[in-house]
């Protein structure tokens, strides 16, 4: 890859979209191929083969997806498995149609299976039973990766995975049922604290570990494998650092400055208990994330501020 490459960012506009093109344009890249939703509909199998043979991208990054927390999950998962599964089969079939010379598609810890030794390792995968919650899509999610393997064995393309902790920071989704935890907490005690609420109450026990990585570093990890040899289809993506939801809450609390109770409700859905990744391959090909987990969430607290202040002017 050189500055003037092609590079198609699927999703730009998202979490990790948004935090690509930051990295990208702050290597220089001057090519960047991006489309709104709008503009392109990736479920629509003839409009993306249109746009390839328009566009000629060098390098793709599926960064588009239908995403969200456990109730999202669970109150549509026929958007998540159909959405996902067009999505992804499209944009896969387009690169190699169109012979992109390096393609990276980006799963999640959520699609490896509920119940698996720890730390995680790649191999585990469809070891076990999937995670009830979020089954449809790491369904979908499998299949995308799957589909890579598949075209490397096949067709010798130069495709690969990453598989992300859970993810967080500007671009996030902080204000529907939708949102993911993280962003959920930061929405919900800045609210309580603006509207001087006594309690805020957390879904769950507050006894699940997670491992929480910036959406700037994963950013940085696409661009650096990018432009590695690599001789794996998946690679964990992670910081290494865990921290349960209860602590986790507790350190939201802090940054945001509510002072107010907190109260979990234990009739509410835990999710997977744990999700640590092995990082091995991540280590042994030389990345490691830059942010910690404090600097990440006052950063990501201090941007949505500042879009809540920049909403606030007429």
């Amino acid at each position: 890859m050189d500055s003037n490459s092609r590079v198609y960012i699927a999703g730009h506009r998202g979490l990790v979209g948004s935090a690509l093109i930051r990295r990208f344009k702050q290597a220089g890249f001057r090519s960047l191929i991006t489309r709104t939703q709008a503009e392109l509909n990736l479920m629509r199998q003839d409009k993306v083969e249109m746009f390839f043979a328009s566009e000629q991208p060098e390098y793709v990054i599926l960064a588009a997806a239908k995403v969200g927390g456990i109730y999202a999950n669970n109150t549509f998962p026929g958007e998540f498995i159909y959405n996902n599964l067009m999505i992804q089969s499209n944009v896969i079939e387009q690169a190699r149609q169109h012979k992109v010379k390096r393609f990276l598609f980006l799963g999640s810890n959520c699609i490896y299976p509920r119940q698996c030794p720890q730390p995680i390792k790649e191999d585990s995968l469809l070891t076990c039973a999937l995670e009830p919650t979020n089954e449809p899509y790491a369904i979908a999610k499998i299949a995308g990766l799957k589909m890579c393997q598949a075209y490397n064995k096949q067709y010798h393309t130069n495709y690969l995975t990453l598989m992300p902790v859970n993810l967080y920071g500007p671009g996030d989704n902080f204000y529907s049922k939708n949102s993911h935890v993280l962003p959920a907490l930061i929405h919900r005690f800045h609210c309580a604290k603006q509207e001087g609420l006594d309690t805020v109450t957390v879904w769950g026990t507050g006894k699940p570990l997670r491992e929480f990585m910036h959406a700037d570093d994963l950013a940085d990890a696409c661009f650096y494998f990018l432009q590695q040899e690599w001789n794996e289809s998946i690679i964990n993506i992670g910081s290494g650092e865990e921290i349960s939801i209860a602590s986790l809450v507790k350190l939201v609390q802090s940054i945001v400055g509510y002072t107010g109770n907190i109260i979990f409700d234990t009739s509410m859905p835990d999710g997977t208990p744990r999700k640590k990744l092995d990082l091995s391959k991540q280590n042994a090909l030389g990345w490691q994330p830059k942010t910690s987990l404090k600097k990440g969430i006052q950063e990501t607290y201090g941007w949505y501020c500042q879009r809540l202040a920049e909403a606030s002017v007429p």
